[in-house]
């Protein structure tokens, strides 16, 4: 075939996707082979544009979906329309996915509606338990149905995949999350909060949000930290708010009136790359964190009872500790006070990857579409 006459489709609509993908893209578009197009659903405008801007990329298409209180249906159903007319006008030979949101799983659905071949990339996660985390345990059991092409960051993914009886081919890569979060550190990018003295506090990194921890979970996780500060007169919390209010006004409630939390609004993805640089150590629920902070020697402590990267609690980068305040505060003193237990985690080996997997995707796809290249 001659020069950039195979179409590719990357398809996105949240900040772990922008962040996720942003390497992918820009290794595509450096490529002769391919013309790619970036697609937005507009899941979420603000942080994807931060993503967008930071690696200097641009978007061809954006559906502007988002409508106040709108619900997954609505999502789904506003991502799978405008993407059958999108694909329908570009014909691409391949659509890339990342992950498991709801954009992910309506451009997967919309591709094997035109039959197009699927690409998705970080294919493989799994918990097992359908409804933690929701939706997202239900969308990428569903895209990996449907996928051609699955991209496992992990030699555990590759085998749930294996395991889940998938019909696409199977390609350990690597995750992209390290390309991208080694491109940026290697910049040393500043994390300035106001009043937060990273010289003088030990600051403890935490970020909240999932569907699974609303309600009387929040409230546990937000007493547990308060406790953490009691116990710890030297520690600080970084806390970047959500911009769902179910999310945010508790947090606020709770935690708003301490002299050491700060509550910001959502870092930029340079400022948070300078916040896990220089933090103690996390608290989350956040999936990509669990990958993102260990490459930079951090540990984590995960709030949630599950997680679809058990690789990091495997390689002892991460613990799962759950909601209740009593375990937040026993294990964040552990890593606080027993210096052997912080170095045992923050000098684990992350196992998510060595900043490569972009090169490797593009030229599995390159084969898949052209076939393998003659010496």
């Amino acid at each position: 075939m001659s020069s950039a006459s195979l179409r590719v489709c990357i398809t996105l609509g949240t900040r772990p996707e922008a962040i996720k993908l942003a390497p992918v893209i820009r290794c595509f578009q450096q490529s002769t082979e391919f013309e790619t197009q970036v697609i937005l659903t507009g899941q979420h405008r603000e942080m994807v544009q931060q993503v967008m801007d930071l690696f200097q990329l641009s978007a061809q298409r954006d559906l502007d979906i988002m409508k106040p209180k709108q619900t997954l249906t609505d999502i789904t159903c506003r991502s799978l329309q405008g993407l059958e007319s999108v694909f329908q006008e570009l014909r691409p030979d391949l659509v890339i996915v990342q992950g498991d949101t709801t954009t992910a799983f309506a451009a997967a659905l919309a591709a094997f509606y035109q039959k197009i071949p699927l690409g998705h990339v970080e294919a493989g996660l799994r918990t097992d338990e359908l409804f933690d985390p929701y939706p997202e345990e239900a969308n990428r059991r569903l895209i990996s149905q449907l996928t051609t092409l699955h991209f496992a960051p992990t030699t555990r993914a590759v085998e749930n995949l294996r395991k889940s009886g998938v019909v696409g081919a199977i390609h350990h890569t690597g995750n992209t999350v390290i390309d991208a979060l080694l491109s940026v550190a290697e910049q040393t990018p500043p994390c300035e909060v106001a009043g937060l003295d990273w010289s003088q506090q030990r600051v403890m990194l935490a970020t909240v949000h999932r569907r699974e921890n609303w309600g009387d979970r929040l409230e546990s996780i937000a007493q547990g930290f308060l406790r953490v500060l009691e116990q710890v007169p030297d520690t600080a919390l970084l806390l970047p708010l959500h911009r769902n209010p179910t999310v945010r006004e508790p947090l606020q409630q709770i935690l708003g009136q301490h002299e050491r939390v700060f509550l910001t609004e959502p870092l930029d993805y340079t400022a948070l790359v300078g916040a896990i640089a220089r933090c103690t150590l996390l608290l989350t629920d956040s999936g990509g964190l669990q990958e993102e902070a260990p490459a930079l020697g951090k540990p984590v402590l995960v709030l949630r009872d599950t997680t679809e990267r058990p690789e990091a609690i495997d390689a002892g980068t991460a613990k799962l500790i759950g909601t209740e305040s009593d375990r937040i505060v026993s294990e964040a003193l552990m890593l606080l006070e027993d210096p052997q237990a912080y170095a045992t985690m923050a000098n684990a080996v992350n196992p998510f990857g060595d900043g490569q997997a972009c090169q490797r995707i593009l030229q599995i796809v390159s084969e898949y579409l052209q076939g393998p290249s003659i010496p």
